[in-house]
């Protein structure tokens, strides 16, 4: 039903210039920043470290990627497993204090766009000797993260180290190797711990909404839309990246100090709007099935499960972060995780990471957590929402430009789509081919059916589609 990439092409010849400038996105760093980041190179990096580059860990990015923050290594460890999980350490090139940290502090993460990136630090770093790129011996904050038989963790630590990644896969390329059967040594144990801590995830009440994703890829001279489903190796990989995230939170929670990515728990009314939702769209459920069991087992490609994932979002509204410093705060979980969690995986892409990562390697070391660690706490999460609030707006309107570029010249064609949220005579659609959300106009929206549109405007410039419902049933005569 929902396919997997777009027909058409659109946008040749242009780029998202525009976009950069709306947002005023900076294009290169200020000469002081830069300059400290190659000194930095120059020197080396800062901090006594393990050697362990005879772990045989290995990244999974997407294809091309050079920011890669994090290498991984299963192994068993009597009925249970061991994660060794390496991630970037900019704390040993970062200069507190210096040019280059207040300039990061003020990118916030790095902003994707379809035609290169804008990154939070110079490429010198992120994509140079900070980067876990393979056959290169880089600085790491190295976990260790040992699980009982059932996916439970047992110990975690993580110290700094030398590591040296001996091989770059995709995702894609991954999945490629287990559906053979002939996967890498280093990832082989992926499946089996993934599905253990996804089934612990469901258990605790975790929400996942598999919701496909809209990318944009080149095409020729212009871009093209496409959807790609979460293959299963990318959902594994995500569940150890969230393992430890859920590691770093107990950290810094026993040291009653750090930063945690937190979500309130949905309010009774807003599962009901999703009982009701269910019951529209004819998906049983249960009155004593959780709503993370309920949503994991629903189907992807059908139309209602998409509708019900988008009604779903309502739940996990209102995330922030939450700093503490002395006492434990009133809030220190993540609904939509069903634990506590901090971000402590992508500091290349994300500047809270660098923060708590140094706060757990200090408690992990039995060392006092550095004033420049502390002094910044109470600033991250206005640095964090605001760059989040960027991101967002920047990918939206990509997405927005892209598909108006698509569809520019497809003005009076009708497409098949599906209504993911309906009003009295709006509602939201999602078109398969070419992968477009839109609002569409129309006098029969009903969420979760499938229904046929007309394209009546796609303005490039606004970056504005319209629709309208085509299939209208004829009102019966009195």
């Amino acid at each position: 039903m929902l396919g997997v990439e777009s027909t058409g092409t659109g946008g040749a010849g242009v780029d998202f210039a525009r976009v950069r400038a709306e947002f005023g996105l900076p294009d290169q760093f200020p000469p002081g920043a830069l300059a400290e980041a190659e000194q930095a190179v120059f020197d080396g990096p800062r901090g006594e470290r393990v050697d362990a580059t005879a772990l045989p860990l290995v990244t999974i990015d997407p294809p091309g990627a050079k920011d890669l923050d994090q290498a991984v290594l299963l192994e068993r460890r009597g009925d249970g497993y061991r994660v060794h999980y390496a991630i970037a350490d900019l704390g040993a090139f970062v200069v507190p204090g210096g040019a280059l940290d207040a300039e990061v502090r003020g990118r916030g993460q790095t902003i994707y766009l379809p035609d290169g990136n804008v990154p939070l630090h110079p490429t010198v770093l992120s994509e140079g000797a900070a980067s876990l790129l393979p056959d290169q011996t880089s600085p790491a904050a190295l976990w260790t993260i040992d699980l009982d038989a059932v996916g439970e963790p047992v110990h975690a630590e993580v110290r700094r180290a030398w590591v040296r990644s001996i091989g770059q896969f995709d995702y894609e390329g991954v999945q490629a190797t287990f559906d053979a059967g002939t996967p890498h040594p280093s990832v082989a144990l992926l499946p089996e711990v993934g599905r253990l801590r996804r089934a612990l995830a469901i258990k605790r009440g975790a929400v996942e909404l598999q919701l496909p994703e809209q990318e944009i890829e080149p095409a020729g001279d212009g871009w093209r839309l496409v959807l790609r489903p979460r293959n299963e190796v990318d959902a594994w990989n995500a569940e150890i990246s969230l393992l430890t995230g859920i590691c770093a939170a107990e950290i810094m929670l026993s040291a009653k100090v750090g930063v945690l990515r937190t979500l309130p728990p949905p309010d009774e009314s807003a599962i009901h709007w999703l009982r009701r939702s269910a019951k529209a769209l004819d998906i049983p459920w249960p009155a004593d099935e959780s709503t993370a069991r309920m949503l994991a087992e629903l189907d992807p490609s059908s139309p209602a499960s998409l509708a019900l994932f988008m009604d779903a979002t309502r739940l996990l509204r209102g995330a922030g972060y939450t700093v503490f410093d002395g006492e434990i705060p009133a809030l220190t979980t993540h609904a939509g995780i069903a634990a506590s969690y901090a971000h402590v995986t992508a500091p290349l892409r994300r500047l809270v990471d660098r923060f708590g990562t140094e706060i757990c390697l200090s408690v992990c070391a039995g060392d006092p957590i550095p004033d420049w660690v502390r002094a910044a706490l109470p600033l991250l999460p206005d640095l964090m929402e605001r760059s989040d609030t960027t991101a967002a707006k920047v990918d939206r309107t990509c997405l927005d430009q892209v598909e108006t570029w698509v569809l520019a010249d497809h003005v009076g064609t009708e497409f098949p789509a599906v209504v993911l949220r309906a009003e009295t005579t709006t509602a939201e659609i999602f078109i398969p081919t070419p992968p477009v959300l839109a609002r569409c106009t129309g006098p029969a929206l009903r969420e979760g059916a499938t229904i046929r549109v007309r394209l009546l405007e796609a303005d490039t410039t606004r970056r504005r589609l319209t629709f309208e419902q085509t299939d209208v049933p004829p009102t019966p005569e009195t």
